[in-house]
């Protein structure tokens, strides 16, 4: 084969001149429409009218064309200088040397270690046809079962808890532009004014006519700025106050019992389930106010239209997949999915994330969103490839446990990666770099050499957005274009390009490189799955602006609205399913007393492979800053950008400080968008949700230390001083609960009530004295106990006062209005050890008679 082919000068449209071109921003799923004039150098765009964006565009997307003549940009294919040492120079070669280089290694390992031995790692930044062909490639060509990709970081755990109750995962089961028309918006670890700014003008024109939104957040972001109501809660709770919420929903007769019974099953089970999460309870755990909890669900349940979103600050958890189903339970139990401009959806992050995992990337599913164990998926899928149904492999590892197994007996010994940068993006990132490291071989394809393709034996320059043909599936689930609007630098191929030579020079015929006939292919794949693209076509994308799939047949219109009459179930109803909140993997403790968590800022973009080479962006995000607020700055003697380091049991990192009272004092937030000495996910816990896979990026004990002054550049932390990556070990994940009617509602504590109506005759407000025996409990040996809430009446015409005492010494007064009632939580009283004596005493003004009602609430554990 020739090692290159000859194109157009880089910059110029497709066939050489100038022209302009309808196409779509290289980032977010927002996938905002763009039109780009390529011939002059650079190349030019201006955001378009599309449907998503109206002509909004965010810095990212002004700044994308920068890239695609960027000084670091690669034309030319790399290898080690010495093929047999990793660690000589990477030096550029012809494509014959390159490919050569990698078929020898794939058929090498495949005779050594086995057919499994060989895998791929993909990203949720390939077009449709790129990641069908990349699971086409690695179950027809390789035959491996080792593939997956870096939506697994994403949007697995919203995917799994939709698949279960709903049948269908699908982002958004309903238009973006529903959200303008909702009269209630509540947004669960999302903050879309940083992360998809163009989105924000939907929830403004929502506000501008009186929409109420809420944001669950831990940190006071830009989204949570513009909200009627900001619900901070503790990393990893979000679960109970889910299940909170759905107690309040049902304890004040909000449920809308004629749907749940006419559209849904499962509800009696999840009803016992949140008995144990009463309010107070829930703001213990949480740090939500019962207040703002009531807001919440009676402003959901009040609105004629209502829609919950949740994202990644909900779902990277050990517990994601639970934690997105409780907010859906509470969505199904007011009735919202399937109702006209109302339902649950989540907030899909990469620009293909929904596409990426329809069509074979993942490691258990076959195009159109198919089950690799479903005999008749293997049947329909191997007949469109013209293979044996039993020579495609099963199901294979998850994206962490492939990576944490490179290496290993029985592990992949020779990876390809496409599309994805993990040295950055993967959970415990320097164990997954020690990983790579102990390969036999690793293929990079990448337009910049980023930090996984600096480790590679071989890394491929490819196409970039601007210079490749394909689709994308938005958010919505919108089908949109891709189109080709200049041509790549001499000898750059795109990534379908490469998946067919690679084929061919395995002895496998049947891959193409043109994109608009790998997803004719495609769709016929797709036909009768559930995510069904086989009425789209490249003709009907470009009249209809997109096409919301399932889209089965060339006359059907697509849905852009799911579940308005049925849920994709086999009874066509939607599943409650009883889940329960599980403490974090990883809690605070003496060595690392704070929580960590991560997450994107404005200017850059995932491993920052681009943004972070963007000259544009680099004067808006030029460092990563760690948030901290200004209580815990004072306490650890931090000043505004100094370099401060964090660490965990995995790793340490440095960060400048960026002090704010924006996050809870108790938190810390790292951006997730750098490597090296700056490496966020170096510092994350790889603990995997049982059911998505999903590792735990937004929670993880962490301790915080100054390191100095700031400084332009940051230094990175001592090697030695940074922890040794562990060896290969299984993921540790939590046991999911299973719904049984065996389960109890209780929970492992025991509540104790000092309450009652006491009659009260006062004896100065300075002399405070016992009302009655029963307002004493002392804490059992052994044991330990937390007050959790007081309540407090006063039937008197005059202002009162309530103390409580321990052992003897008063803690706290309570001050009662006339004719008045007080409700103070306690979640921040210290723990009452064995033996310790609590008492209520109350003081009235001389002479003032009349009663109290007083309840203090404690847990014993």
């Amino acid at each position: 084969m020739s090692a290159a082919v000859s194109l157009p000068t880089p910059g110029r449209g497709p066939g050489g001149g100038t022209r302009t071109t309808a196409t779509h921003c290289p980032y977010c799923s927002l996938q905002c429409g763009v039109t780009m004039t390529a011939g002059d150098r650079p190349a030019t765009l201006v955001p378009a009218d599309f449907p998503t964006n109206r002509g909004g565009l965010c810095s990212k997307g002004w700044s994308a064309p920068e890239l695609l003549d960027h000084p670091e940009r690669l034309t030319r294919p790399l290898v080690r200088a010495d093929p047999t040492d990793r660690t000589s120079p990477l030096v550029e070669a012809s494509w014959e040397v390159a490919l050569d280089r990698v078929v020898t290694a794939i058929q090498a390992t495949q005779r050594d270690h086995g057919l499994d031995a060989v895998g791929c790692f993909g990203g949720g930044g390939l077009t449709n046809e790129q990641a069908y062909q990349f699971g086409k490639f690695a179950r027809v060509a390789l035959r491996t079962s080792a593939i997956d990709y870096n939506g697994r970081f994403c949007m697995s755990s919203a995917a799994g808890a939709a698949i279960r109750a709903f049948g269908l995962d699908r982002g958004l089961p309903f238009p973006l532009s529903d959200i303008a028309e909702a009269d209630v918006v509540v947004l669960v670890g999302s903050n879309p004014a940083d992360t998809m700014p163009p989105a924000m003008q939907w929830f403004d024109a929502g506000r501008a006519r009186g929409a109420e939104h809420i944001v669950v957040d831990p940190r006071r972001t830009n989204t949570a700025r513009h909200a009627t109501l900001h619900l901070q809660p503790l990393p990893a709770t979000d679960l109970a106050l889910a299940n909170g919420l759905l107690h309040i929903a049902i304890a004040e007769g909000l449920v809308d019992e004629a749907y749940v019974a006419a559209r849904t099953t499962g509800f009696d089970a999840v009803r016992a389930g949140v008995a144990g999460y009463w309010p107070d309870r829930v703001e213990r755990l949480t740090g939500v106010p019962v207040e703002q909890q009531r807001r919440t669900v009676f402003a959901l349940a009040r609105g004629r239209r209502s829609i919950i979103l949740t994202a990644r600050g909900a779902e990277q958890h050990r517990s994601g997949v639970d934690t997105t189903q409780a907010w859906i339970n509470l969505a199904l139990a007011l009735g919202l999915p399937g109702r006209e401009g109302s339902g649950w959806g989540t907030v899909t992050g990469q620009g293909n994330g929904q596409g990426g995992r329809e069509h074979g990337q993942k490691a258990d599913q076959l195009p159109g969103y198919r089950k690799i164990t479903d005999p008749q998926a293997r049947q329909h899928v191997a007949a469109v490839w013209g293979v044996d149904p039993d020579d495609l492999p099963g199901p294979g590892r998850s994206a962490f446990e492939l990576l944490d197994a490179l290496g290993t007996e029985g592990g992949v010994r020779t990876l390809l990666v496409m599309a994805s940068n993990v040295a950055v993006s993967a959970p415990d990132a320097r164990r997954v770099i020690s990983r790579l490291r102990d390969l036999d071989f690793l293929l990079v394809s990448d337009f910049f050499l980023s930090e996984t393709a600096e480790l590679a034996d071989v890394v491929l320059p490819s196409a970039m957005w601007a210079e490749e043909e394909g689709t994308m599936t938005n958010l919505e689930g919108r089908v949109i274009r891709r189109r080709r609007a200049m041509d790549p630098p001499d000898g750059v191929r795109d990534d379908l390009q490469l998946l067919a030579e690679l084929a061919g020079r395995l002895g496998v015929s049947g891959f193409s490189g043109d994109a608009e006939t790998v997803f004719t292919e495609l769709g016929r794949a797709s036909a009768g799955g559930p995510a069904d693209y086989s009425g789209i076509t490249y003709r009907r994308i470009d009249d209809e602006q997109g096409l919301f799939w399932p889209v089965p047949d060339r006359d059907h219109p697509g849905t852009p609205r799911l579940f308005t009459d049925r849920f994709a179930t086999p009874d066509g109803r939607a599943r409650f399913w009883r889940v329960e909140q599980v403490d974090a993997h990883e809690r605070p403790d003496a060595e690392y007393p704070y929580v960590l968590t991560t997450g994107r800022v404005l200017a850059q973009y995932q491993s920052g492979t681009q943004t972070r080479r963007s000259r544009s962006l680099q004067l808006v995000a030029p460092t990563p800053r760690a948030e901290l607020h200004p209580d815990l700055a004072r306490t650890l003697g931090i000043g505004q950008d100094d370099v401060v380091e964090l660490a965990t049991r995995r790793g340490r990192a440095r960060f400048h400080a960026l002090i704010t009272d924006t996050i809870r004092p108790d938190v810390v937030f790292a951006p997730f968008h750098w490597g090296g000495g700056s490496s966020a996910n170096a510092l994350t816990d790889p603990a995997l949700d049982p059911t998505s896979r999903m590792p735990a990026f937004k929670a993880c004990a962490v301790a915080v230390s100054r390191v100095g002054e700031p400084e332009e550049r940051i230094p990175p932390p001592e090697p030695a001083t940074q922890p040794q990556p562990g060896p290969h070990a299984r993921p540790t994940a939590h046991t999911p609960h299973a719904p049984s009617r065996r389960r109890t509602t209780s929970v492992k504590s025991t509540p104790r009530f000092l309450h009652g109506v006491y009659p009260i005759t006062g004896e100065g407000l300075g002399k405070p004295g016992p009302l009655d025996p029963a307002l004493r409990y002392q804490v059992p040996e052994g044991k330990s106990a937390q007050a959790l809430y007081f309540r407090g009446g006063n039937s008197t015409g005059e202002l009162v006062y309530v103390l409580l005492v321990r052992d003897g010494q008063p803690m706290r007064w309570f001050p009662i209005g006339a004719k008045g009632d007080c409700h103070v939580p306690l979640r921040v009283v210290e723990d009452l050890d064995g033996g310790t004596v609590v008492e209520l005493h109350a003081a009235a003004p001389v002479g003032v008679t009349g009663d109290l009602v007083l309840d203090l609430g404690l847990v014993e554990v």
